[in-house]
């Protein structure tokens, strides 16, 4: 049944793209716009509130829903996840981050309690320092996207209307214009990334002008996340967690929960053989691939990182970017990679080199997508081999070549 369910969905996608807006989006959409003010209004939506964030908008964002689809936090494995969001290139941006708003991460540290390396690793994650909101291709417009949401995504119908509620809510306060109000395709806003409803809950005012600027306020922004942190049970002064090495057999024990000292005691132990801080403090271990790969000993913090962002991935990513960011070494072991494939350091050397050979025109990340691959393929195209368009350490060795 629910296979069935899903090829339906997928089809009704598919005509949803295929299909010009116009021939059904006025029917069904725009009825569907006309059925929802009144709910609007009875949550505190004014009419004028509304016509204002709607005026022109007659169908949906059709981009909305293809990238609906594609999560990468949860579709794309993890060592390639990380390698391009903990990297030379986000660490040294925020080295420069941490020296050009050193005044504001102190003062917002100090307020609430959060270690500037963390939301510094925050502000990457989440818009790369800010650099998301700089370019239009990325961006919607926030209340068309949730109503597209709302319409057009059975999965996330009730997330839609919500937001978009809460969306409308922050239009009417004055906190942002219509031509300002762009986001994710989920909605997620400003140089931190808030859902419509999270900003209501922890949006701050940090420079104090009278309105929770987080397109606009670095202050704002990093003082809404810090806010959210701190809310949900954040631990002053305390880790994320630490990468741990397994004994014989000590894969059986994830998912448990153990005093520190308790792990040590059965053999777990830290890269190098440096000892765990605090060893009454109580840990989760998890091993995110299986006992090929590294485990980590999960504490409070980490998981008040998921209230960020509900991904394992994504939770382990703002903690490693955060220690690099502090000074602290990058992890020890390895991850199981399949064989041929780049570290994150490699990866941004392939996207140089074929920039550099006329084949590559976009941003240096260490995460190879499309416009990378595109470039793999063309020069594999003239250099007689097959091209897959797959960045490879043999492509990477013929590039240098």
């Amino acid at each position: 049944m629910k296979n069935i369910c899903k090829i339906a969905w997928q089809l009704s996608l598919l005509l949803m793209l295929l299909l010009p807006a116009s021939v059904w989006a006025r029917s069904d959409f725009q009825q569907w716009l006309d059925d929802f003010r009144p709910v609007a209004g009875q949550q505190g939506v004014r009419k004028s509130t509304w016509e204002k964030a709607f005026e022109g908008i007659a169908e949906v964002d059709a981009q909305v829903l293809e990238k609906a689809n594609y999560q990468p936090e949860f579709t794309t494995k993890i060592w390639d996840y990380l390698d391009g969001r903990v990297n030379p290139i986000s660490i040294s941006r925020g080295q420069l981050m941490d020296q050009v708003h050193g005044q504001t991460l102190t003062a917002v540290a100090q307020k609430f309690g959060v270690k500037r390396s963390i939301l510094l690793a925050i502000w990457s994650m989440e818009s790369n320092y800010g650099a998301v909101l700089e370019q239009p291709d990325r961006l919607h417009y926030v209340p068309q996207a949730l109503a597209t949401l709302a319409f057009a995504d059975p999965k996330r119908k009730k997330f839609g209307r919500t937001q978009l509620v809460a969306a409308l809510k922050i239009l009417q306060a004055g906190d942002v214009g219509v031509d300002q109000f762009s986001g994710s395709w989920a909605g997620a806003m400003g140089h931190t990334q808030f859902i419509p409803t999270s900003y209501l809950a922890y949006g701050v005012d940090m420079d104090g002008n009278g309105r929770r600027d987080i397109w606009n306020s670095i202050p704002d922004a990093l003082a809404t996340a810090a806010n959210l942190l701190h809310k949900n049970g954040w631990r002053s002064g305390k880790s994320w967690g630490y990468e741990v090495i397994l004994p014989a057999g000590g894969a059986a024990l994830e998912g448990q929960t153990k005093l520190l000292s308790e792990w040590q005691q059965l053999g777990f132990s830290r890269p190098g053989g440096r000892d765990f801080p605090r060893p009454g403090e109580k840990a989760v271990l998890k091993l995110l691939v299986g006992e090929e790969g590294p485990g980590f000993l999960m504490m409070r913090n980490f998981f008040v990182l998921k209230r960020y962002n509900n991904a394992d991935a994504y939770a382990l990513g703002v903690g490693l970017l955060a220690d690099r960011l502090a000074g602290y070494p990058g992890m020890a072991q390895q991850w199981p990679r399949p064989p041929g494939s780049l570290n994150a350091e490699e990866k941004i050397e392939l996207q140089k080199l074929l920039q550099k050979r006329g084949y590559y025109q976009g941003e240096i990340d260490g995460n190879p997508g499309k416009g990378t691959r595109a470039a793999i393929a063309e020069f594999q195209k003239r250099a007689g081999a097959e091209p897959d368009g797959v960045p490879t350490k043999s492509v990477l060795l013929k590039l240098r070549q």
